[in-house]
């Protein structure tokens, strides 16, 4: 009898642990239905803000002032929009030259290639276009690349992204 292996996932915990791990102090969000679980996990961490916002291309502000009064922002946002956000990007984030790492839920991705959803289409190439490097994440095994793009951040002060390829899956419980 062949035993079933579980799916594997990206857990939120990861997410928060690595966080905490690299000493965020804020998240710059648009809450949303895909990723409510998350989204209530950060809220009860008592060492972590949760700063919502209306726009995607208003976190690169908030996160710009936070990083001048001495805080570790992290923007966590969707591929669209951050699509939407590229000139917040370019003028915020690149010109200012702070590290910051962007969180971005990489909608329509699969890893078989097959990618109907336009978004998935155009995030790595527009990421290329801007010459921010990224880190895909599928899974808790891959956690440990987020603190890696927190590490390229730091050394290079330019915004690296974490592309989170998993949909979501156990965000939203």
């Amino acid at each position: 009898m062949v035993q079933e292996q579980q799916p594997q996932i990206l857990r939120p915990e990861t997410m928060v642990e690595e966080f905490k791990k690299n000493g965020v102090t804020h998240i710059i969000t648009i809450p949303d239905s895909e990723t409510n679980y998350l989204y209530e996990l950060m809220l009860d961490q008592d060492w972590l803000d949760v700063v919502p916002v209306s726009r995607e291309g208003e976190t690169m502000g908030v996160a710009l002032g936070l990083n001048v009064a001495g805080k570790v922002p992290v923007c966590l946002i969707q591929n669209t929009g951050m699509m939407e956000s590229g000139d917040s990007i370019r003028g915020m984030a690149l010109d200012a030259g702070f590290p910051l790492v962007m969180v971005i839920g990489y909608r329509g991705w699969t890893r078989w290639g097959k990618t109907p959803d336009t978004a998935a289409t155009y995030t790595e190439p527009f990421l290329n276009a801007f010459r921010i490097n990224y880190y895909l994440v599928e899974h808790d095994e891959d956690g440990g690349r987020i603190s890696e793009a927190f590490a390229e951040a730091q050394r290079t002060k330019r915004p690296v992204v974490v592309l989170v390829g998993d949909e979501y899956h156990g965000f939203n419980r």
